[in-house]
């Protein structure tokens, strides 16, 4: 599996370790690069931004919305970041690669092939 450097910003690092995220979300968290706010690049997966991803295996592409678990929606593609592909997902970057387990135990690469960031965390 590709290694890749995870980012997050410092308010989501903040609110998603106060919220007592899953073991294995809470050890990608542990080893991110912590960043102020105002300096998150804008390719960077943050809580709130669209992701679109594109699994290698079958050339599929989905966008979804990386959101907390009390907002997640699938009808309206709002992905929680306690699920398995929210926690794959938050803290990568446009071109990373990662590994995800899918329920019953296929793996799948995902690569992530665009970021849209919410209105609000866009500076002025």
């Amino acid at each position: 599996m590709q290694q890749n450097n995870l980012i997050i910003r410092e308010s989501d690092f903040v609110r998603l370790m106060a919220i007592q995220p899953p073991d294995d979300l809470r050890d990608e968290l542990e080893r991110a690069i912590v960043i102020p706010d105002d300096s998150i690049p804008a390719d960077i997966v943050t809580m709130g931004s669209r992701v679109r991803y594109t699994e290698q295996e079958t050339g599929n592409s989905r966008q979804v919305e990386i959101v907390y678990p009390d907002a997640a929606d699938p009808a309206a593609s709002k992905v929680s970041v306690f699920a398995p592909v929210g926690a794959a997902l938050i803290g990568l970057g446009v071109g990373h690669e990662i590994d995800w387990d899918f329920p019953g135990g296929n793996s799948r690469r995902l690569t992530v092939v665009e970021v849209i960031q919410p209105a609000a965390a866009t500076p002025h």
